[in-house]
């Protein structure tokens, strides 16, 4: 498993004073990268253990843990299905590449509405689901329960101590919480939501006790899966300076946000900053064919 800090050279740190990092997470594997595959590791011990054959879970389309998922039990000989987020990607799903992919790695699908979606936690859909797909071993939407945090504690590892900030990308939570349990309680993690709105907080304390982490609200360029001109050509640009690359729902927005807060002098000179890059690449393919189809600039793969 190769993982690496990778420093980050710009103008902008040199004329701030400050040292910006990359944990390399997206290096660990190209189907199973960064926080997935932290966050399937204990899930998939826990159903071996427990006898199950079948992995179920939930996901759009777009969804980096729809693809992980997919991949993870190909390797492990287990059998996956994914339940997607909007019924009318049953008729096109083949044109999608994150689901085509799921779908080559041996993944069943259920479509359903997206009203149907929202009750995808309830007792009643999960009996139904059991209905039609005998006992599986369920992974909620993104993968985050404490299996998944345990795992995502990983990350963090002894070498990082330096750092003053730790920063990620949040989905569901699961990722931050375990990251936010790794730190040493003089180190500050600063989460970076794909989402629009507040509502992880409570989530986020549910699987941690600890208090040296906040949530950078403003950078989410309108909510999930949504990119604009200006995010797309700071992903490209980012690239070709560092060579690095960046998704455009999680980690590109991520980079941008922390680059913005420096620019805006909320670290003090002399700042470690570690951004943990948690991978997400393959919804690239998918997102520029969205973005031919509105004119916009392409992301550089």
């Amino acid at each position: 498993m190769q993982v690496k800090n990778q420093s980050v050279h710009l103008p902008i740190l040199t004329e701030k004073q400050i040292s910006l990092t990359i944990k390399r997470e997206d290096l660990i594997h190209p189907f199973i990268s960064g926080n997935k595959y932290r966050k399937l590791k204990y899930n998939i011990e826990a159903a071996k253990t427990q006898g199950c054959v079948t992995l179920l879970t939930f996901g759009g389309a777009f969804s980096n843990h729809i693809a992980a998922t997919a991949y993870a039990g190909k390797v492990h000989d287990l059998q996956t299905i994914g339940v997607i987020r909007g019924e009318e990607l049953s008729q096109k799903w083949k044109t999608n590449p994150t689901l085509k992919l799921a779908s080559e790695h041996g993944m069943r699908f259920k479509f359903i509405s997206r009203n149907a979606y929202r009750d995808k936690n309830s007792e009643e859909f999960r009996k139904e689901l059991e209905s039609e797909f005998g006992k599986f071993y369920l992974l909620p939407e993104g993968g985050s329960n404490k299996l998944a945090v345990k795992g995502c504690e990983e990350i963090v590892t002894a070498e990082d101590i330096e750092f003053d900030f730790v920063c990620s990308s949040v989905g569901t939570g699961g990722t931050l919480a375990g990251i936010i349990t790794a730190t040493k309680q003089n180190q500050r993690v600063l989460g970076f939501p794909a989402l629009k709105g507040d509502f992880l907080k409570e989530d986020i304390r549910n699987f941690t006790p600890k208090k040296n982490w906040e949530l950078q609200t403003d950078y989410h360029f309108g909510g999930y899966a949504k990119v604009s001109a200006e995010l797309i050509h700071f992903i490209n640009d980012f690239k070709m300076l560092t060579k690095i690359p960046l998704d455009p729902i999680y980690t590109g927005k991520m980079l941008y946000g922390i680059l913005d807060l420096i620019k805006k002098d909320y670290f003090k000179p002399k700042t470690k900053i570690l951004a943990v890059h948690t991978g997400g690449l393959q919804s690239i393919a998918g997102m520029n064919a969205n973005l031919k189809k509105k004119n916009l600039p392409q992301i550089t793969i």
